[in-house]
């Protein structure tokens, strides 16, 4: 009897060992197959960027045609709600069409071609080869990538309307903007975010500093000054918003909508997304403050408009450096940015005398400029890591160099280019209304109705 339990002990004592070596070989073959089958989708991440993915897409719709809209005077709110529909349209096919494949496609990297620092290839048009599987940087779907970058790609071209509000056909305005997404946007992507050349020489925009507020101001300076000023401008006469709570509604649809453009820019649901959560909310909060302030002091009281544009201009400057900058830098980026914009707005603007009707350049060129600048003075390992960048004002002055480069190519290249993609236009189609369209308003005899009946 004791033998017996002896053995059944050591039979029980074998069965196991034989199991533990089992499950070892079975973790061990998956762990192998996972290694083999590439890194795994990261749920977390995914369920992040499809949320910044829609934030984004209210900065457009309907952050951008409320805050515009308002800043217009009645006869023309639908005006510029048309021209943000037109572009969330047509610019989302240009995307997926051959967008993609020009800013973030890899085929002529990987063929050796001379153009890829220009342009990423035509290996992905139409999102070719791209199936739900596919993962990219974050391990999301690469599907979800495409939606994430094709929301800046709609932006972009909507900040530009600002400028020549009021005043611009809706048949030039169209083909004008399809040119401008296709021949300025696209490559300044490629050239910053696609793996072009001014992301190898290591200039920092995290989220559109150049890319997006830089490239738009700037084109939005062009057009305003090439297509003329409105004839109450002209006259001296007040151009005042027609509703400023649609103003402060849009612009809280963009606060709201920018966490997703800057914390979604990492690609991952980390630390660094933390960072630029923080940062882009102090850096506005305090534009806000400062411009209420300067507004209080120099006109005597403070504005909702007034409080509404400094926040933007925060919104602005911090977006290159929200991945690299701290709270230092927050505050400074947000008190440095809506003293120059307003200077810029209140006083150049009117010495000058070119018509910005909604200020696109004095708040999102200028504020880009300021903070595609300023990163290279701010950043800091203390965020982007030990290995990482810093700025001059930690020693490194290399990076601010690079940053003043990267800004000024995109100045003379957005203005190049939408010079030139000006005046074909307007030789061909026409960019301004008649005299008459003009003074009676764009809504009725543009679009055929009435925003307000």
């Amino acid at each position: 009897m004791n033998k017996m339990k002896k053995y059944s002990r050591y039979s029980i004592v074998a069965v196991r060992s034989l199991w533990a070596a089992a499950l070892f070989l079975i973790s061990t073959a998956g762990a192998r197959a996972a290694d083999v089958a590439g890194p795994s989708l990261d749920t977390g991440n995914t369920a992040w960027m499809i949320v910044a993915t829609v934030l984004v897409l209210l900065m457009s719709i309907p952050g951008i045609a409320l805050f515009y809209g308002g800043l217009v005077r009645q006869k023309n709110v639908l005006s510029v709600v048309m021209q943000t529909m037109l572009i969330v349209g047509v610019v989302s096919i240009l995307w997926v069409a051959f967008g993609y494949s020009w800013v973030f496609g890899t085929g002529f990297r990987d063929s050796g071609n001379p153009l890829w620092g220009i342009m990423g290839g035509t290996d992905k048009l139409f999102l070719c080869g791209i199936s739900p599987s596919s993962l990219t940087t974050g391990n999301i779907p690469e599907l979800t990538f495409v939606m994430f970058q094709c929301m800046f790609a709609l932006i972009t071209p909507a900040l530009i309307l600002g400028a020549f509000a009021e005043r611009i056909k809706f048949k030039g305005y169209m083909v004008f903007i399809v040119l401008w997404v296709v021949l300025a946007y696209f490559p300044m992507a490629h050239w910053v975010w696609g793996g072009g050349f001014l992301q190898q020489m290591g200039a920092i925009d995290f989220a559109g500093g150049t890319v997006v507020h830089v490239n738009a101001g700037i084109s939005a300076l062009v057009v305003a000054v090439m297509i003329g000023r409105r004839e109450d401008f002209k006259k001296g006469r007040p151009v005042v918003p027609h509703n400023v709570p649609l103003v402060f509604m849009g612009m809280s649809f963009l606060w709201l909508g920018w966490f997703g453009f800057n914390a979604g820019s990492g690609l991952a649901a980390d630390g660094i997304a933390a960072n630029a959560f923080l940062v882009t909310h102090v850096a506005t909060a305090v534009a806000a403050v400062t411009w209420m302030a300067v507004d209080w002091i120099v006109n005597k009281k403070p504005t909702t408009v007034g409080a509404c544009t400094g926040a933007v201009s925060g919104l602005v400057a911090i977006t290159p450096a929200a991945g690299s900058a701290d709270l230092l830098g927050a505050f400074a980026i947000g008190f440095i940015t809506p003293l120059v914009c307003f200077f810029m707005v209140a006083v150049v603007k009117h010495r000058l005398q070119y018509d910005d009707a909604l200020d696109a350049f004095g708040v999102h060129g200028v504020g880009g400029m300021i903070g595609s600048i300023l990163t290279g003075v701010f950043a800091t390992r203390f965020v982007t890591g030990p290995e990482g960048v810093q700025g001059a004002l930690y020693g490194d002055w290399h990076q601010l160099w690079i940053q003043l480069f990267a800004t000024a190519v995109s100045v003379v290249f957005s203005a190049a280019v939408t010079f030139v993609l000006y005046k074909i236009v307007d030789s061909t189609i026409g960019m301004r209304v008649e005299h008459r369209v003009e003074e009676e308003g764009l809504d009725i005899y543009e679009h055929g109705e009435s925003a307000y009946n």
